[in-house]
């Protein structure tokens, strides 16, 4: 677990905000969010996972069925990082999902 909240804000917000379909900068209430999660100890593996898994869930969706908005905000993971908390998903599986993935290019 990080200790400083400086640092795991960083860390994941810049997991988040290189997704496909995330905004470059993130919001004030994605902040929030980010403290949210460092005060419940949610670990920054955990969420990069949520984010990984979420992401590749869409990228794999029907083709046939209307593409999907834009994410506005890093909430929309939340549900996804609740389902890792009670049920991690294996590292292997992990390294195959993050495959699927093509990040938003560093600047």
């Amino acid at each position: 677990m990080i200790a400083s909240l400086k640092d795991y804000s960083q860390i994941v917000l810049r997991l988040y905000t290189d997704l496909p379909d995330t905004p470059l900068k993130p919001r004030p209430a994605d902040r929030r969010v980010v403290e949210d999660l460092h005060s419940r100890g949610i670990s920054v593996h955990t969420i990069e996972a949520a984010f990984l898994l979420a992401s590749a869930r869409r990228v794999c969706r029907n083709p046939t069925k209307p593409r999907l908005p834009q994410i506005r905000s890093l909430a929309y993971f939340l549900p996804v990082i609740e389902e890792l908390v009670r049920q991690p998903i294996p590292a292997r599986y992990l390294t195959y999902v993050r495959s699927k993935i093509t990040l938003k290019p560093t600047s």
